[in-house]
């Protein structure tokens, strides 16, 4: 019987891992083959719970970080972005890898660009 208990609990805990956000808090970078050239972005990450909150800075300026989340190693964002007095929503998705998140953005509807941003140690 107390095998079966532990087995149980053992085959819950794994199925229940998955779930869990990684945690990806801190300081992301990631140079950006973009239409307009190479961009460099430093992304501060915070996560509590499922919710990602933060800035996400370039040489064209600083935005925060709107309708984060996060569920197991799949990370979603959107930066609201000021470029020329043009408002640009850019939409990330991106699947985490230890130290490394590969993130697709959609810029409005001009492009879309794949990237990969490394946690800055």
């Amino acid at each position: 019987m107390r095998n079966t208990f532990f087995i149980l609990a053992a085959l819950l805990a794994a199925m229940a891992a998955p779930a869990l956000a990684a945690d990806i808090s801190g300081t992301w970078t990631a140079s950006i083959d973009t239409q307009i050239g190479v961009q460099n972005y430093t992304y501060d990450l915070k996560v509590e719970g499922s919710k990602v909150t933060g800035t996400a800075k370039s040489q064209n300026g600083e935005s925060k970080i709107q309708d984060g989340a996060i569920k197991g190693d799949e990370i979603t964002f959107v930066e609201n972005m000021d470029f020329d007095g043009q408002a640009v929503k850019i939409v990330y998705t991106g699947k985490i890898a230890g130290d490394e998140i590969k993130f697709n953005r959609k810029v409005g509807d001009f492009a879309s660009e794949d990237f990969v941003a490394k946690r800055a140690k």
